[in-house]
């Protein structure tokens, strides 16, 4: 039996909390909805990791940051670990990538066969933070609060140059793929920039939303003094007492982050729209996901980089033949796609999976199966040494070495405003998940491990600028000679072989 086609569609920077089952009614995100309907909807996903490079290695592999040593945004994705791309390749399927995946270091392929466009950020250890100064801001890379006060409409941007790109390419791809001349199934991932900041978007978008009930946040800003450390650390990170925020330019940014969902829900309607349009849509498995989410003004903080809900937290929805659409409350994980993924398609990943983090949602979006505490990590910029947390029930837990404990009910205080760990009351819960993490985790050798790698990695990027530069950025080829007419081909046979359908 053929095994499905494979269509990730993924985004970056989406705050989970707007998809609590589906895209939320305010948003204008109609082909994301018609999506949902025939999607098993996880309400309740984590990405492994607040931060671009670190949460794809992961999503990827099914492991956790500490695993893959993809700590920060410029550590590098060793090419010895297998990928739902290397697993579904191994299995006999042809893989895509069209967008971005911020791949660190020479290898940017990762188990693709093809990358039909270059990455939006930089394959190099450029963006390396170092634990040995902690608080030291390096402002031509690290985030500051610009994207806030600059939030409003443009026509183009590099975020929309990037996007259409990326769409564009990937319709290209499914149109030659319904063509057939590769008879292997295929996983076809495109991935997007938006709604990641800055906070611009085109006027039709940002029209949308003129009366709009959900620019101001749900929780208002918290004073610098009364944010728990690692808040303080990331306000810090941004430069927040050079960007006074105003309500005004609070409610612009979410203005243009919510047309720029928007935006990418157009790119995603033209996508699946090609793919019904080559009769390829009932033998597809499709994925909607995001990186990581967005804290949006939310208590005051931005961006990512945190565990709270909007930045820790997800939309992950899987429609798939074989899984049972509906909406999913137990907590998960984007650890879980790669080996959901294999477990749709009939993949066997018994030689690797004892050692990953992830686990199948088959059985738990059936109805027949569960999962265990959902673990999460950061290590970069804005932190001094590594954070974990574990979401398990209605509990999260967060643990750093630096840190007093933070434990939330989130069912009982889904803003995360008060916190239990010194509440006699949650003693036994505090000490059930503190010896669940520990026995996860040895944080000093998790320490160690990331102070050597920044170390090495500041010493190879100050070499490798010296002298001769050898960019690792993606260049994505194209064979002019072999495209549309040439005289080596046969015009008749091109132009049938390039038709789709044929005879209608």
């Amino acid at each position: 039996m053929k095994r499905p086609n494979i269509l990730i569609l993924m985004v970056d920077q989406l705050n989970g909390t707007l998809f609590p089952d589906g895209p939320a009614p305010f948003l204008h995100a109609p082909n994301l909805a018609a999506l949902a309907a025939r999607s098993a909807r996880f309400a309740n996903a984590y990405t492994a990791s607040p931060l671009c490079a670190p949460a794809r290695a992961s999503f990827m592999s099914g492991l956790l940051p500490s695993r893959t040593r993809v700590y920060d945004n410029a550590a590098e994705f060793a090419s010895d670990i297998p990928t739902y791309a290397h697993h579904l390749r191994r299995a006999g399927y042809q893989t895509a990538l069209s967008g971005k995946m911020h791949f660190v270091g020479p290898d940017q392929l990762h188990g693709y066969e093809e990358r039909l466009t270059t990455d939006i950020y930089p394959a190099d250890f450029g963006w390396t933070p170092d634990y040995t100064k902690p608080g030291e801001r390096i402002d031509w890379w690290y985030h500051n609060l610009g994207s806030v006060k600059g939030a409003g409409v443009a026509e183009i941007t590099n975020q929309l140059e990037y996007d259409d790109e990326v769409a564009y390419h990937a319709t290209r791809k499914l149109y030659d793929l319904a063509r057939g001349h590769d008879q292997r199934p295929w996983c076809l991932t495109v991935s997007f920039t938006h709604p990641h900041d800055p906070y611009v978007a085109r006027r039709r978008f940002w029209d949308l939303y003129e009366d709009c009930a959900e620019l101001e946040p749900a929780v208002a800003p918290m004073p610098f003094d009364e944010q728990d450390a690692h808040s303080k650390r990331l306000m810090l990170a941004s430069d927040y007492k050079n960007y006074p925020i105003a309500p005004e330019d609070v409610r612009r940014s979410r203005r243009a982050y919510f047309a720029n969902i928007s935006y990418i829900d157009e790119k995603i309607g033209e996508i699946l729209d090609v793919l019904k349009a080559t009769r390829q849509q009932e033998d597809t498995i499709v994925v909607f996901l995001s990186d990581h989410g967005d804290m949006l003004g939310e208590r005051g903080m931005w961006f990512k980089m945190s565990f709270f809900e909007g930045s820790a937290r997800v939309p992950l929805m899987i429609a798939a033949p074989g899984l049972a659409a509906g909406r999913v409350d137990a907590p998960v994980s984007t650890l879980d796609v790669t080996p959901t993924l294999a477990d749709l398609a009939g993949i066997d990943l018994g030689e690797v999976l004892p050692w990953t983090d992830g686990e199948s949602l088959v059985g738990l979006a059936n109805g027949t199966g569960g999962r265990g505490p959902v673990p999460m990590e950061y290590a970069a910029e804005g932190s001094v040494t590594p954070m974990v947390g574990l979401r398990d029930g209605r509990f999260k837990l967060v643990l750093c070495a630096a840190d007093e404990p933070l434990l939330f009910d989130l069912e009982a205080d889904p803003h995360e405003l008060k916190n239990l760990a010194a509440d006699p009351r949650h003693a036994a819960v505090l000490d059930a998940m503190a010896a669940t993490a520990k026995a996860r985790w040895d944080l000093s050798r998790f320490d160690a491990g990331v102070r050597a790698s920044q170390a090495r990695r500041h010493v190879v990027y100050e070499a490798l600028r010296n002298g001769a530069y050898y960019p690792w950025d993606h260049q994505p080829l194209q064979r002019a000679s072999e495209r549309y007419m040439r005289n080596h081909m046969d015009l008749n046979v091109l132009e049938e072989a390039q038709r789709f359908p044929r005879g209608e």
